[in-house]
């Protein structure tokens, strides 16, 4: 028998997972997990009982005028079994059949599928092969004519009722099997496209971070080589730029460590925060002694941003400076912030002769996960991005990212 492992009461599901059905408490106790049977399934039972038991009630006082004690007894044993149905569904089914045929040949009342066997056989279906809930559902066709003496509709219509009834039980346990095997399937791609989807935004980050601080690097040891016999002292500023840029690209990544690690308890918050506006004049100052002259200019009233939209334009500015660096060629560069009161526009270009980024960062390739990168941080804000050549000359990145009223409103 194949047993779906949802109909398992979860507490069993539980202590299955981690391996402790067995272990008691300190001191002996016995504890929750260990009851064969979950308070929802003792509340089924219940519900089942008092179903059953009042539609027993009724029909006895109309058909007979009383109400037999050996009934009512039966009725509260037939639905006994019903705590243990998600731990042995076809086992419950079975008592639960048997009982409710020793009630119908023992008083003489005319009980056919009650609320207890439809429960049963509920479980059933949604428990074990389709064979053999097909089996279990004709049984209990059968088993719900079996009486002392057939009802006051006659045999044929008794028969069609039960049909419809174990019909009814049957499907809603399919449609209810199917409903959250679709559920169980939603959520699991809901969860793959979150993990894809942070994937991507720690590929963004690490190609910023790498990208922007190895290449300052790169320029500033070259710098240093090239003026360490004749000029030391510029060498000397040199290699201290090196050296600032490679402390920041270390702060930096293990920052986005801490992000990851920050479900272990071992492991210290981030010490400071993300890179924002703020931080815009040092990496325009950054550029500027890696051998790409730049400026910042703001207009508009400035004020307070979330940090998101505070970090995004930070890694387009430090991404459109590192690519005008690696591909500008003898250039300078302008950067543009402007408030407005609806948004927030960021512009970057150069005035050099050097190949153009291609749509990925490279030359004309479409490689690594630059300008794609920058797209992305845009698109998530619902802004747009423009990059391109200028007609004379050099490269523009500019982008607009839309700010609600209240965005920026307070410091």
């Amino acid at each position: 028998m194949t047993v779906d492992p949802r109909e398992e009461p979860h507490d069993v599901q539980d202590a299955r997972r981690t391996g402790a059905a067995g272990a008691g408490p300190p001191g002996g106790a016995e504890p929750a997990d260990a009851l064969p049977w979950s308070r929802h399934d003792a509340l089924v039972a219940v519900g089942a009982t008092v179903l059953d038991l009042l539609g027993f009630v009724l029909s006895s006082r109309i058909d007979h005028g009383s109400v037999p004690a050996v009934g009512c007894v039966l009725v509260v044993v037939c639905a006994l079994p019903l705590v243990f149905r998600r731990r042995a569904p076809l086992t419950v089914f079975v008592a639960v059949l048997l009982a409710g045929l020793a009630l119908n040949l023992s008083v003489p009342v005319n009980q056919h599928m009650g609320a207890t066997t439809a429960v049963a056989l509920f479980t059933v279906v949604r428990s074990v092969r389709p064979v053999v809930w097909s089996v279990a559902s004709l049984v209990t066709v059968v088993a719900a004519l079996v009486g002392p003496e057939p009802g006051p509709k006659g045999l044929a219509l008794d028969a069609a009722s039960s049909v419809a009834a174990v019909a009814l039980v049957s499907g809603a346990a399919v449609l209810t099997t199917r409903w959250q095997r679709n559920l169980e399937a939603n959520r699991k791609l809901l969860a793959d496209r979150a993990v894809a989807d942070e994937r991507r935004r720690i590929a963004r980050e690490l190609h910023d971070i790498v990208a922007h601080h190895i290449t300052t690097m790169q320029l500033m040891a070259g710098g240093a080589r090239a003026n360490l016999a004749r000029d030391p002292e510029v060498a000397r500023e040199a290699l201290i730029t090196l050296e600032g840029s490679g402390r920041m690209a270390l702060r930096e990544m293990r920052q986005l460590l801490d992000v990851l690690r920050a479900g272990d308890e071992t492991e210290e918050a981030p010490t400071s925060p993300q890179p924002g506006i703020g931080d815009l004049e040092r990496i325009v100052a950054e550029s500027s002694r890696a051998g790409l002259p730049a400026e910042l200019d703001v207009r508009g009233e400035e004020r307070a941003l979330p940090p998101s939209v505070g970090l995004t334009v930070f890694r387009l500015v430090q991404e459109a400076l590192t690519n005008a660096r690696k591909y500008a060629g003898e250039a300078r560069a302008s950067v543009r912030l402007t408030y407005a009161v609806d948004g927030l526009a960021v512009e970057v270009s150069d005035d050099g002769s050097g190949a153009s980024p291609g749509p990925g960062g490279g030359p004309g390739q479409g490689s690594g996960y630059g300008l794609l990168g920058m797209r992305e941080r845009v698109a998530l804000h619902g802004g747009t991005l423009e990059a391109g050549p200028r007609d004379g000359g050099g490269f523009r990145v500019a982008a607009r990212l839309p700010l609600k009223a209240e965005e920026g409103a307070l410091r």
